[in-house]
């Protein structure tokens, strides 16, 4: 690997942005943070001063800025794809957080500009560099369990910190999303063609009337036969869960426990053991990966693990789902 680092800076200060800026910062061989950007007054300096980062209020400066050499995008869901492309079109690498995009439409025209620009664009799928998933994946795509028959796949949150403050249909297009991105990555060669979806407010209740859903669960249909589900809820007391199961016409894989921590407590109430309570402590050790893998990619000039058009695969089935409970039915999924 190159002596020189990778030069990154960081576009969103929020709760993720925060844990990336730490693993870019601290973690990463062959990798500096270079620049926070963030609109919201003073938070690009709170990240960025105790990393020694410079701190921007105008996120466009990054792309004009020689010294940057790749962003990674942690902003806000609905500026992912306006973000992604001016990007693009400045030269820069990219990492996007997931979504990607908000619209197929939006999702078509990040994949427009980076193709046509040249450059790498990794997204946030974090499940697809936790070993436990990628060994799991390994079995499914070298024949260990046969033709992929039944998928299942899980999202469970730890809870709702503000039911009022949830936009619509983020169960499908920010916790979902990383479910349908990784089924569609256990059934390779497959692709998703029509969706049922149930959903509701059961968590929260009292909130269903502003838009809150907190519950589904989602049946996708795939081209080669096989049918996956996949659910997520907003209240998982015990801790932030995800799993997920593939079986197939000659075994099973099964992946994913909340309990990752090698701790065990034998006490009188009996045997317990602390499951993690956030996905940046249940899945660290794939965050990291994630950014290691994209910076290999950037210096090796190779396509990332997870690309643009992964990205709107795992859209189009968020969409569909999103039809599918307005319609109160099964949908065929947009091209």
């Amino acid at each position: 690997m190159t002596s020189t680092p990778l030069r990154v800076a960081l576009i969103g200060a929020g709760r993720i942005g925060t844990n990336h800026a730490r693993i870019l910062a601290e973690r990463l061989p062959g990798v500096r943070l270079t620049a926070v950007a963030d609109p919201v007054p003073g938070a690009a300096e709170r990240l960025a001063g105790p990393f020694g980062a410079r701190a921007v209020t105008d996120v466009h400066d990054v792309f004009a800025d020689p010294d940057v050499d790749a962003v990674a995008i942690t902003s806000s869901s609905v500026a992912h794809a306006d973000l992604s492309v001016a990007a693009a079109e400045a030269g820069k690498a990219i990492f996007c957080e997931k979504p990607m995009a908000m619209t197929l439409a939006e999702a078509d025209r990040v994949v427009e500009a980076v193709e046509r620009a040249g450059v790498p664009l990794q997204v946030g799928f974090n499940r697809r560099f936790a070993a436990d998933f990628v060994a799991a994946h390994d079995i499914v795509a070298s024949g260990g369990i046969g033709t992929p028959h039944l998928l299942r796949s899980c999202t469970r949150d730890p809870g709702l910190a503000d039911p009022g403050r949830v936009p619509a249909w983020t169960i499908f297009t920010q916790t979902l999303i990383h479910d349908f991105d990784l089924l569609n990555w256990m059934n390779p060669g497959a692709r998703a063609v029509e969706v049922t979806a149930v959903a509701d407010a059961l968590v929260a209740p009292d909130f269903k009337h502003g838009g809150l859903i907190d519950t589904a669960v989602v049946t996708i249909r795939y081209d080669n036969g096989a049918i996956a589900t996949a659910d997520a809820s907003f209240s998982a007391a015990y801790g932030y869960d995800v799993r997920g199961e593939v079986f197939g016409s000659a075994g099973m894989v099964t992946i994913g426990d909340p309990q990752q921590l090698t701790v065990r407590h034998y006490a009188s109430p009996g045997l317990t053991a602390p499951t993690m309570r956030a996905d940046t402590e249940l899945l660290d050790a794939a965050y990291v990966a994630e950014f290691a893998a994209f910076r290999d990619a950037v210096r090796d000039g190779t396509p990332p693990a997870v690309g643009p058009r992964d990205a709107r695969e795992a859209l189009r089935i968020a969409l569909g789902c999103i039809e599918s409970v307005e319609a109160g039915g099964t949908v065929r999924l947009a091209s």
